[in-house]
Formats: structure tokens, sequence, C-alpha cells
């Protein structure tokens, strides 16, 4: 699919109360090893998985999360869903948001190339009636954290694919603002680079819909 534009960003429209607020929720809810790929699938939890496999998920993912479902957060990111959608030209139907992840990545925790839609099929599986036979179609980064409070992380985008190694294709998003708002479709591959110094915090939300037409 040839795209005018692969992502927009929003740059600080969430206010630093609601961002802080997210945050201090986070904190007060117990987080969870981020998982993906197999693990989500083969294990519900995290502590059945053996150490062996968290080796092995850290090499990919590394990072800590909690899930949140709350309507105040949408209601927050939702327009400017909407917006890029229309903005960008992409013009995806989408009708159901999944729960919203908080991400913590401490020093050295990172999230190597992967894209966010479900595999083929998966959807169609999917036990979740808001989910069944519905696809990922654009996800959403929004930055909680300033970015004097950290370094490294930088979320970074390919417009053709990881494995080309192409650097021109490449868009890095560092030193983003905090309350700032990312989009873009979820078939594009993507990255979280390793934090060197401080904690990054962001909230991801996937925004779901019927097969592409």
């Amino acid at each position: 699919m040839d795209l005018l534009y692969h992502a927009i960003m929003f740059e600080s429209v969430l206010t630093p109360r609601f961002c802080d607020t997210v945050i201090q929720y986070a904190h007060s809810q117990k987080d969870q090893l981020g998982l993906t790929g197999g693990y989500g699938e083969k294990k519900d939890k995290q502590k059945f998985l053996s150490n062996r496999e968290i080796k092995d998920l850290k090499k990919t993912r590394n990072s800590n999360i909690v899930w949140m479902s709350d309507p105040w957060i949408y209601k927050e990111i939702h327009p400017y869903v909407h917006e890029a959608n229309q903005r960008a030209g992409w013009n995806f139907e989408w009708e159901w948001s999944e729960a919203c992840q908080f991400t913590k990545y401490n020093i050295n925790q990172h999230y190597t190339w992967h894209m966010d839609m479900f595999q083929i099929g998966s959807a169609i599986k999917n036990p979740n009636p808001n989910l069944k036979d519905k696809h990922r179609k654009l996800s959403v980064t929004c930055s909680l954290s300033d970015p004097d409070e950290y370094v490294g992380g930088e979320l970074e985008i390919d417009v053709n694919h990881p494995l080309k190694k192409k650097k021109d294709n490449i868009i890095t998003f560092n030193k983003v603002k905090k309350g700032s708002i990312i989009v873009f479709p979820s078939f594009i591959w993507h990255r979280v680079k390793p934090v060197t110094s401080g904690t990054r915090y962001s909230l991801v939300v996937w925004n779901n819909g019927r097969s592409f037409k």
C-alpha cells in the first residue's frame, strides 16, 4: 500500500496534568512484563514463563506494562486518531479500541522491530467479541514523559521494511515533547530503541476495524 504520510504527530496536545495523572494511575497498579508474539498466545500470565523464555523474550521486547480501559483516557485520544486518519488520507474504517497499554522503559529496556497488526487469521480466532473479525488498523503512541527525563528510547518507523537496511527509509522521533501523540498505520514496522538513562513513559492504543476494503 502506497502512503503519502507514514505517521502524523500532534505536538504537546495532551496536558501535563493528563500525562501525570496517567502515570500516577499506572503506578497504583501492578505492572507486568510486556509480552509479544507466541508468548502472549502460549502463556496467559508472566509467572508461567520459564527463566529461559523470559530471557529470550527480552531480546525482542523488554518493558513493563499496565493495562487501562478507562473512558476518560479514550476521550482525550480519540479525536486525534480521527483527525490523523483524515489528514493523512488513510481513511481507514475502524470502530473499536483495545485496552490502552501504559509502557515503562527503564535503562536498557527496548522493543525491536515489529508491527502491530494481527497475524493473518488471529482476528477471526480472537475470543473478545469486540475484536472478532477485526484487525488493528491505526496505532497510537502518546508520550507521557518530558524528553529531558530520559536518554535514548527513540521511536523509529520504517517506511518499507527493516530487513532492507536502508537508512533513508527510517523516520526517527527523538526528544518528543510531553503530551505529544503519534498516529501511524498498524502495518508499519517500528521499534523503540534502548533507553540509556532515566525512564520513558508512554501510552499505546490500537484501533481496530474489519478487513481493509
